[in-house]
């Protein structure tokens, strides 16, 4: 990849979860969702409906983010869930689980909701993908949850997005949903130590060309 430090700023966190600080005591302990007083704040009203999608939203919780540092104006997390549920995005499955997110369907829909251009990668490293951030341009990585304590040995990959919003010639810059400090946001891990947790698949998610640029948005230097 080139050589480019480029790093988005100000890009917001959110945890999948009502408050950032509850995703320890939630993955960790087991702690009820509902009990942090915030859990509301996504759009939910329904207890048992947010303790079933909760866990399951880290790709809304992507793409709140890039929403929001872009300053496009969209809905609750909630109502995001219900146009993605229309829009094919999840599955619901006889057995009571889900598929999802999907990908192509997710960038379909939103392409058409929000103005935005998404390019869907079956296939692609780490270093590859991350090279595709620019001032227009954030992407989202398929990695193992087991990223939130990179030191551990993993089991596996895949199944969770995290969001990328910044590169260097040795790593990258990304917000994880449901991470737990120093790993949750605005973390940043060498290329090497990622990919064993990277699925090899991911989404670039760029604003059209020409979009208003955010005060403070990117910074880029030559390495």
């Amino acid at each position: 990849m080139n050589q480019t430090i480029y790093r988005h700023v100000g890009v917001p966190y959110y945890a999948q979860w009502g408050s950032p600080e509850w995703v320890r005591p939630i993955v960790e302990e087991g702690a009820d969702p509902c009990a942090d007083p915030a859990w509301t704040r996504s759009g939910f009203t329904d207890p048992e409906r947010y303790r079933f999608w909760a866990k399951r939203l880290c790709g809304l919780t992507c793409l709140e983010s890039l929403l929001d540092h872009w300053a496009i104006a969209h809905g609750s997390r909630a109502h995001l869930l219900d146009e993605a549920l229309r829009h094919g995005v999840y599955r619901l499955r006889d057995d009571g689980g889900v598929d999802g997110l999907i990908y192509r369907p997710f960038g379909t829909w939103v392409e058409r909701a929000f103005g935005l251009r998404v390019e869907v990668l079956s296939t692609v490293t780490l270093a590859d993908l991350a090279a595709r951030i620019d001032e227009n341009t954030l992407a989202i990585a398929s990695v193992s949850p087991e990223i939130r304590y990179p030191e551990r040995p993993n089991a596996r990959q895949g199944g969770h997005l995290v969001l990328l919003h910044g590169r260097d010639a040795h790593g990258v810059w990304f917000h994880n949903p449901s991470g737990v400090t120093p790993h949750q946001a605005d973390a940043w891990l060498p290329f090497d130590q990622m990919t064993r947790f990277f699925a090899g698949r991911g989404m670039v998610v760029a604003r059209p060309m020409g979009g208003v640029s955010l005060p403070g948005g990117a910074t880029h230097t030559q390495a």
